[in-house]
Protein backbone atom coordinates (compact mmCIF):
# COMPACT_ATOMS: atom_id res chain seq x y z
CA UNK A 1 0.00 0.00 0.00
CA UNK A 2 1.41 3.76 -0.75
CA UNK A 3 3.04 5.51 2.32
CA UNK A 4 1.02 8.79 3.62
CA UNK A 5 2.42 11.77 5.27
CA UNK A 6 0.10 13.32 7.77
CA UNK A 7 -0.35 15.89 10.54
CA UNK A 8 -3.13 15.46 13.16
CA UNK A 9 -3.86 16.59 16.73
CA UNK A 10 -4.02 14.12 19.21
CA UNK A 11 -6.68 13.70 21.80
CA UNK A 12 -3.57 15.12 24.32
CA UNK A 13 -3.94 18.50 22.05
CA UNK A 14 -0.43 18.34 21.09
CA UNK A 15 0.53 18.23 17.33
CA UNK A 16 1.42 15.12 16.04
CA UNK A 17 3.52 14.20 12.78
CA UNK A 18 3.72 11.32 11.37
CA UNK A 19 3.71 8.40 8.00
CA UNK A 20 1.10 5.79 7.46
CA UNK A 21 0.62 3.06 5.12
CA UNK A 22 -3.35 2.98 3.92
CA UNK A 23 -5.00 2.52 0.12
CA UNK A 24 -5.78 6.10 -0.03
CA UNK A 25 -6.03 9.69 1.63
CA UNK A 26 -9.60 8.66 2.81
CA UNK A 27 -8.05 5.74 4.53
CA UNK A 28 -5.69 7.63 6.72
CA UNK A 29 -8.51 10.44 8.01
CA UNK A 30 -10.37 7.25 9.15
CA UNK A 31 -7.87 5.97 10.92
CA UNK A 32 -6.39 8.46 12.58
CA UNK A 33 -10.40 9.62 13.70
CA UNK A 34 -10.71 5.78 15.05
CA UNK A 35 -7.59 6.76 17.18
CA UNK A 36 -9.14 10.03 18.33
CA UNK A 37 -7.27 11.87 16.69
CA UNK A 38 -8.21 15.45 14.83
CA UNK A 39 -6.98 14.66 11.24
CA UNK A 40 -4.87 18.20 9.71
CA UNK A 41 -3.90 16.53 6.47
CA UNK A 42 -2.52 13.36 4.57
CA UNK A 43 -0.81 13.83 1.62
CA UNK A 44 1.40 11.02 -0.38
CA UNK A 45 4.86 10.78 1.17
CA UNK A 46 6.53 11.45 -2.61
CA UNK A 47 4.62 15.04 -3.27
CA UNK A 48 6.97 17.21 -1.86
CA UNK A 49 9.46 17.94 -4.75
CA UNK A 50 9.36 19.76 -8.04
CA UNK A 51 6.30 17.48 -9.23
CA UNK A 52 3.89 18.77 -6.04
CA UNK A 53 5.10 22.54 -7.59
CA UNK A 54 3.91 21.53 -11.03
CA UNK A 55 0.90 20.08 -9.44
CA UNK A 56 -0.30 22.76 -7.90
CA UNK A 57 0.42 25.10 -10.92
CA UNK A 58 -0.83 23.35 -13.13
CA UNK A 59 -3.67 20.73 -12.07
CA UNK A 60 -5.58 20.40 -9.04
CA UNK A 61 -6.88 16.75 -9.69
CA UNK A 62 -10.43 16.49 -8.19
CA UNK A 63 -10.34 18.97 -5.79
CA UNK A 64 -12.02 22.41 -5.20
CA UNK A 65 -10.19 25.54 -5.23
CA UNK A 66 -10.71 28.90 -3.09
CA UNK A 67 -12.91 30.48 -4.57
CA UNK A 68 -15.24 27.48 -5.64
CA UNK A 69 -15.13 26.53 -1.78
CA UNK A 70 -16.38 29.68 -1.03
CA UNK A 71 -19.08 29.94 -3.71
CA UNK A 72 -20.64 26.37 -2.54
CA UNK A 73 -20.35 26.99 1.55
CA UNK A 74 -22.18 30.63 0.52
CA UNK A 75 -24.82 28.69 -1.67
CA UNK A 76 -25.35 25.72 0.45
CA UNK A 77 -25.91 28.09 3.66
CA UNK A 78 -28.63 29.71 1.59
CA UNK A 79 -30.68 26.55 0.72
CA UNK A 80 -30.20 25.22 4.22
CA UNK A 81 -31.23 28.83 6.03
CA UNK A 82 -34.20 28.84 3.51
CA UNK A 83 -35.44 25.35 5.21
CA UNK A 84 -33.97 23.01 2.46
CA UNK A 85 -33.18 19.39 3.55
CA UNK A 86 -29.27 18.95 3.15
CA UNK A 87 -29.95 16.13 -0.21
CA UNK A 88 -31.94 18.94 -1.68
CA UNK A 89 -29.45 21.53 -1.15
CA UNK A 90 -26.80 18.94 -2.33
CA UNK A 91 -28.62 18.14 -5.24
CA UNK A 92 -29.16 21.68 -6.42
CA UNK A 93 -25.11 22.44 -5.85
CA UNK A 94 -24.40 19.52 -8.39
CA UNK A 95 -26.81 20.43 -10.85
CA UNK A 96 -25.54 23.96 -10.68
CA UNK A 97 -21.49 23.51 -10.06
CA UNK A 98 -19.56 25.51 -13.05
CA UNK A 99 -18.06 22.74 -14.14
CA UNK A 100 -16.97 18.83 -13.81
CA UNK A 101 -14.56 18.98 -10.65
CA UNK A 102 -16.89 20.50 -8.58
CA UNK A 103 -19.62 18.94 -9.59
CA UNK A 104 -17.58 15.55 -9.01
CA UNK A 105 -16.29 16.49 -5.75
CA UNK A 106 -19.70 17.91 -4.76
CA UNK A 107 -21.31 14.21 -5.68
CA UNK A 108 -19.06 12.02 -3.39
CA UNK A 109 -19.95 14.19 -0.58
CA UNK A 110 -23.78 13.83 -1.39
CA UNK A 111 -23.47 10.28 -2.13
CA UNK A 112 -21.94 9.57 1.73
CA UNK A 113 -24.85 11.57 2.69
CA UNK A 114 -27.04 9.78 1.16
CA UNK A 115 -25.58 6.56 3.16
CA UNK A 116 -26.32 8.09 6.34
CA UNK A 117 -23.17 10.00 7.30
CA UNK A 118 -22.85 13.43 8.63
CA UNK A 119 -21.68 15.96 6.77
CA UNK A 120 -18.32 16.68 8.35
CA UNK A 121 -17.87 13.17 7.74
CA UNK A 122 -18.67 13.11 4.07
CA UNK A 123 -16.54 16.17 4.00
CA UNK A 124 -13.69 14.56 5.63
CA UNK A 125 -13.62 11.94 2.70
CA UNK A 126 -12.44 14.96 0.47
CA UNK A 127 -9.35 16.15 2.49
CA UNK A 128 -7.86 18.23 -0.79
CA UNK A 129 -11.08 20.14 -1.21
CA UNK A 130 -12.16 20.88 2.54
CA UNK A 131 -9.56 22.13 5.35
CA UNK A 132 -9.54 20.60 8.75
CA UNK A 133 -11.33 24.14 9.52
CA UNK A 134 -14.07 23.92 7.33
CA UNK A 135 -14.84 20.12 8.58
CA UNK A 136 -14.47 20.99 12.56
CA UNK A 137 -16.63 23.92 11.92
CA UNK A 138 -19.29 22.05 10.29
CA UNK A 139 -18.97 19.56 13.20
CA UNK A 140 -19.57 22.01 15.91
CA UNK A 141 -22.53 23.36 13.83
CA UNK A 142 -24.09 19.85 13.27
CA UNK A 143 -23.77 19.11 17.14
CA UNK A 144 -25.21 22.27 17.97
CA UNK A 145 -28.18 22.31 15.53
CA UNK A 146 -27.00 25.25 13.73
CA UNK A 147 -25.28 24.29 10.63
CA UNK A 148 -26.99 26.48 8.67
CA UNK A 149 -25.39 29.84 10.51
CA UNK A 150 -22.04 27.56 10.95
CA UNK A 151 -22.06 27.82 6.99
CA UNK A 152 -22.92 31.24 7.01
CA UNK A 153 -20.22 32.10 9.16
CA UNK A 154 -18.14 30.34 7.80
CA UNK A 155 -19.01 31.37 4.12
CA UNK A 156 -18.33 35.00 5.44
CA UNK A 157 -14.59 33.61 7.04
CA UNK A 158 -13.43 32.24 3.93
CA UNK A 159 -15.38 35.78 1.49
CA UNK A 160 -12.94 37.69 3.97
CA UNK A 161 -9.44 35.50 3.63
CA UNK A 162 -10.48 35.39 -0.60
CA UNK A 163 -10.68 39.37 -0.33
CA UNK A 164 -7.55 40.02 1.55
CA UNK A 165 -5.49 37.63 -0.54
CA UNK A 166 -6.99 39.27 -4.00
CA UNK A 167 -6.14 43.13 -2.20
CA UNK A 168 -2.93 41.47 -1.58
CA UNK A 169 -2.08 40.15 -5.02
CA UNK A 170 -4.30 43.09 -6.84
CA UNK A 171 -1.93 45.48 -5.16
CA UNK A 172 1.59 43.86 -6.45
CA UNK A 173 0.11 43.61 -10.59
CA UNK A 174 1.49 47.09 -11.42
CA UNK A 175 4.19 47.33 -9.30
CA UNK A 176 5.35 43.83 -11.05
CA UNK A 177 4.42 45.14 -14.40
CA UNK A 178 6.59 48.26 -13.96
CA UNK A 179 9.15 46.40 -12.88
CA UNK A 180 9.34 44.18 -16.15
CA UNK A 181 8.99 47.22 -18.11
CA UNK A 182 11.94 48.34 -16.27
CA UNK A 183 14.40 45.86 -17.17
CA UNK A 184 12.91 44.95 -20.18
CA UNK A 185 14.18 48.80 -21.64
CA UNK A 186 17.26 48.44 -19.57
CA UNK A 187 17.96 45.18 -21.63
CA UNK A 188 16.89 46.36 -24.80
CA UNK A 189 19.38 49.26 -24.34
CA UNK A 190 22.39 47.50 -23.37
CA UNK A 191 21.52 44.79 -26.23
CA UNK A 192 20.08 47.19 -29.19
CA UNK A 193 21.15 50.37 -28.73
CA UNK A 194 24.61 50.82 -28.01
CA UNK A 195 25.62 47.86 -30.14
CA UNK A 196 25.23 50.12 -32.70
CA UNK A 197 27.77 52.57 -31.99
CA UNK A 198 30.59 50.16 -31.68
CA UNK A 199 31.21 49.96 -35.68
CA UNK A 200 31.23 54.11 -36.07
CA UNK A 201 33.82 54.29 -32.92
CA UNK A 202 36.09 51.13 -34.77
CA UNK A 203 35.98 52.90 -38.24
CA UNK A 204 37.15 56.27 -36.65
CA UNK A 205 39.88 54.20 -34.86
CA UNK A 206 38.82 55.83 -31.30
CA UNK A 207 38.26 53.61 -28.39
CA UNK A 208 35.02 53.66 -26.22
CA UNK A 209 35.02 55.73 -22.90
CA UNK A 210 35.74 53.36 -19.96
CA UNK A 211 31.71 53.62 -18.93
CA UNK A 212 30.34 53.10 -22.29
CA UNK A 213 32.87 49.90 -23.03
CA UNK A 214 31.07 48.50 -19.57
CA UNK A 215 28.29 49.04 -21.17
CA UNK A 216 28.80 47.60 -23.92
CA UNK A 217 30.69 44.34 -22.55
CA UNK A 218 27.14 44.59 -20.13
CA UNK A 219 25.56 43.51 -23.49
CA UNK A 220 27.62 41.51 -24.96
CA UNK A 221 27.33 39.14 -21.83
CA UNK A 222 23.50 39.59 -21.71
CA UNK A 223 23.09 38.86 -25.34
CA UNK A 224 25.27 35.59 -25.11
CA UNK A 225 24.51 34.32 -21.79
CA UNK A 226 21.07 36.04 -21.37
CA UNK A 227 19.13 32.49 -21.64
CA UNK A 228 21.44 30.71 -18.89
CA UNK A 229 21.27 33.44 -16.69
CA UNK A 230 17.45 33.22 -16.50
CA UNK A 231 17.06 29.34 -16.58
CA UNK A 232 19.73 29.93 -13.37
CA UNK A 233 17.02 32.28 -11.92
CA UNK A 234 14.62 29.76 -12.33
CA UNK A 235 16.42 27.08 -10.89
CA UNK A 236 17.52 29.23 -8.00
CA UNK A 237 14.16 29.66 -7.58
CA UNK A 238 12.76 26.27 -7.83
CA UNK A 239 15.54 25.34 -5.56
CA UNK A 240 14.73 27.63 -2.88
CA UNK A 241 11.00 26.82 -2.65
CA UNK A 242 11.97 23.11 -2.04
CA UNK A 243 14.00 24.61 0.65
CA UNK A 244 10.92 26.51 2.43
CA UNK A 245 9.18 23.26 2.25
CA UNK A 246 11.07 22.05 5.43
CA UNK A 247 10.45 23.17 8.71
CA UNK A 248 14.13 24.70 9.46
CA UNK A 249 14.39 26.96 6.38
CA UNK A 250 10.43 27.71 6.01
CA UNK A 251 11.26 29.08 10.09
CA UNK A 252 13.71 31.29 9.45
CA UNK A 253 12.38 32.78 6.50
CA UNK A 254 9.48 33.51 8.13
CA UNK A 255 11.34 34.67 11.07
CA UNK A 256 13.25 36.79 8.90
CA UNK A 257 9.82 38.16 6.64
CA UNK A 258 8.42 39.25 9.92
CA UNK A 259 11.47 41.67 10.72
CA UNK A 260 11.85 43.40 7.22
CA UNK A 261 11.20 47.16 7.55
CA UNK A 262 7.96 48.36 6.39
CA UNK A 263 7.01 44.58 5.13
CA UNK A 264 7.55 43.17 8.16
CA UNK A 265 5.26 45.37 9.74
CA UNK A 266 2.53 44.33 7.03
CA UNK A 267 3.17 40.71 7.14
CA UNK A 268 2.80 40.92 11.04
CA UNK A 269 -1.08 42.71 10.28
CA UNK A 270 -1.93 39.82 7.75
CA UNK A 271 -1.07 37.01 10.46
CA UNK A 272 -2.92 38.86 12.96
CA UNK A 273 -5.75 38.83 10.70
CA UNK A 274 -5.46 35.45 10.10
CA UNK A 275 -5.20 34.53 13.32
CA UNK A 276 -7.79 36.24 15.01
CA UNK A 277 -10.46 35.56 11.98
CA UNK A 278 -10.49 32.22 12.01
CA UNK A 279 -9.95 31.97 16.20
CA UNK A 280 -13.10 34.27 16.84
CA UNK A 281 -14.97 32.31 13.82
CA UNK A 282 -14.03 28.58 15.86
CA UNK A 283 -15.15 30.25 19.27
CA UNK A 284 -18.27 31.69 18.14
CA UNK A 285 -19.03 28.65 16.50
CA UNK A 286 -18.69 26.88 20.28
CA UNK A 287 -15.05 25.14 19.90
CA UNK A 288 -12.92 24.41 22.99
CA UNK A 289 -10.53 27.13 23.07
CA UNK A 290 -7.18 24.43 22.91
CA UNK A 291 -8.64 22.46 19.79
CA UNK A 292 -9.62 26.32 18.27
CA UNK A 293 -5.70 26.95 18.75
CA UNK A 294 -4.58 23.97 17.15
CA UNK A 295 -6.59 24.73 14.23
CA UNK A 296 -5.07 28.49 14.35
CA UNK A 297 -1.53 26.87 14.77
CA UNK A 298 -2.14 25.61 10.75
CA UNK A 299 -3.71 28.08 9.22
CA UNK A 300 -2.04 31.46 9.50
CA UNK A 301 0.66 30.70 7.14
CA UNK A 302 3.80 31.78 9.37
CA UNK A 303 5.89 29.47 11.20
CA UNK A 304 6.96 31.37 13.37
CA UNK A 305 3.51 32.56 14.29
CA UNK A 306 2.75 29.13 14.14
CA UNK A 307 5.33 28.70 17.07
CA UNK A 308 3.85 31.36 18.76
CA UNK A 309 0.40 30.22 18.97
CA UNK A 310 1.91 26.34 19.71
CA UNK A 311 3.38 27.88 23.13
CA UNK A 312 0.28 30.07 23.97
CA UNK A 313 -1.71 27.03 23.63
CA UNK A 314 0.72 25.34 26.13
CA UNK A 315 0.26 28.14 28.10
CA UNK A 316 -3.79 28.16 28.02
CA UNK A 317 -3.59 24.24 29.11
CA UNK A 318 -2.07 25.24 32.40
CA UNK A 319 -4.56 27.71 33.26
CA UNK A 320 -2.61 30.71 31.76
CA UNK A 321 -3.92 33.39 29.60
CA UNK A 322 -3.80 33.52 25.77
CA UNK A 323 -2.24 36.64 25.51
CA UNK A 324 0.45 37.00 27.52
CA UNK A 325 2.76 34.07 25.53
CA UNK A 326 1.65 35.67 22.05
CA UNK A 327 3.12 39.27 24.00
CA UNK A 328 6.46 37.75 25.06
CA UNK A 329 6.64 35.89 21.68
CA UNK A 330 6.42 39.91 19.78
CA UNK A 331 5.19 38.18 16.85
CA UNK A 332 1.74 39.72 16.97
CA UNK A 333 0.73 43.27 16.98
CA UNK A 334 0.12 45.37 20.16
CA UNK A 335 -3.30 46.16 19.36
CA UNK A 336 -3.40 42.49 18.84
CA UNK A 337 -2.53 41.71 22.51
CA UNK A 338 -4.57 44.41 24.23
CA UNK A 339 -7.82 43.28 22.43
CA UNK A 340 -7.40 39.59 23.25
CA UNK A 341 -6.21 40.72 27.08
CA UNK A 342 -9.69 42.78 27.08
CA UNK A 343 -11.48 39.34 25.59
CA UNK A 344 -10.42 37.28 28.43
CA UNK A 345 -10.92 39.79 31.28
CA UNK A 346 -14.22 39.76 29.95
CA UNK A 347 -15.03 36.45 29.11
CA UNK A 348 -15.57 37.69 25.27
CA UNK A 349 -12.62 36.17 23.73
CA UNK A 350 -14.95 34.87 20.16
CA UNK A 351 -16.48 38.25 19.43
CA UNK A 352 -13.06 40.74 20.74
CA UNK A 353 -11.00 38.88 17.75
CA UNK A 354 -13.37 39.04 15.65
CA UNK A 355 -13.57 42.72 16.60
CA UNK A 356 -9.84 42.91 16.23
CA UNK A 357 -9.66 40.58 12.61
CA UNK A 358 -11.77 44.08 11.51
CA UNK A 359 -9.21 46.35 12.05
CA UNK A 360 -6.57 44.17 11.13
CA UNK A 361 -7.97 43.89 7.97
CA UNK A 362 -8.65 47.40 7.59
CA UNK A 363 -4.99 48.06 8.41
CA UNK A 364 -3.73 45.69 6.05
CA UNK A 365 -5.37 47.26 3.38
CA UNK A 366 -4.20 50.57 4.34
CA UNK A 367 -0.52 49.52 4.57
CA UNK A 368 -0.61 47.47 1.07
CA UNK A 369 -1.74 50.83 -0.36
CA UNK A 370 1.19 52.91 1.39
CA UNK A 371 3.54 50.33 0.28
CA UNK A 372 2.36 50.39 -3.69
CA UNK A 373 1.95 54.40 -3.47
CA UNK A 374 5.88 54.21 -2.38
CA UNK A 375 6.83 51.23 -4.22
CA UNK A 376 5.70 52.78 -8.22
CA UNK A 377 7.95 56.53 -7.42
CA UNK A 378 10.50 54.37 -6.19
CA UNK A 379 10.86 52.08 -9.46
CA UNK A 380 9.97 55.03 -11.79
CA UNK A 381 13.12 56.95 -9.94
CA UNK A 382 15.18 53.80 -10.26
CA UNK A 383 14.37 53.08 -13.99
CA UNK A 384 14.80 56.65 -14.62
CA UNK A 385 18.41 56.79 -13.30
CA UNK A 386 19.80 53.54 -14.58
CA UNK A 387 18.09 54.77 -18.05
CA UNK A 388 19.96 58.37 -17.35
CA UNK A 389 23.17 56.71 -16.77
CA UNK A 390 22.91 54.63 -19.89
CA UNK A 391 22.38 57.69 -22.24
CA UNK A 392 24.95 59.89 -20.43
CA UNK A 393 27.33 57.64 -21.09
CA UNK A 394 26.46 57.39 -24.79
CA UNK A 395 26.90 60.83 -25.16
CA UNK A 396 30.13 61.64 -23.28
CA UNK A 397 30.91 58.68 -26.21
CA UNK A 398 29.53 61.22 -28.41
CA UNK A 399 31.45 63.94 -27.10
CA UNK A 400 34.39 62.50 -27.07
CA UNK A 401 34.16 61.32 -30.76
CA UNK A 402 33.44 64.89 -31.50
CA UNK A 403 36.63 65.84 -30.20
CA UNK A 404 38.16 63.92 -31.85
CA UNK A 405 37.31 64.98 -35.32
CA UNK A 406 37.57 68.16 -34.57
CA UNK A 407 41.54 67.49 -33.21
Amino acid sequence: MPLFRYTAISPAGTMDRGEMEAEDEAGVIRALQRAGSIPVKAVPAGTAGLGALLSLEFGRGESLSRTELTNATRELSIMLGAGQDIDRAMRFLVETAPNRRVSAVLTQVRDALRDGKPLAAALGQQPRSFPRLYIGLVRAGEAGGTLATTLDRLATLLERERSLASTVKSAMIYPALLLAAAIGSVVLLLTSVLPKFVPLFEQNGASLPRSTQLLVDMGDAVSAYGLWMLSALVLLGVAGWQGLQRPGPRLVADRWLLRIPVIGGLSKEVVAARFTRTLGTLLTNGVPLIAALGIVAEAVGNLAATAAIEAASGSAKGGAGLSGPLAAARIMPLRTIYLLRLGEETAQLGPMALRAAEIHEEKTRLGIGRLVSLLVPVITIVMGAVVAAIVSSLLMAMLSLNDLASG
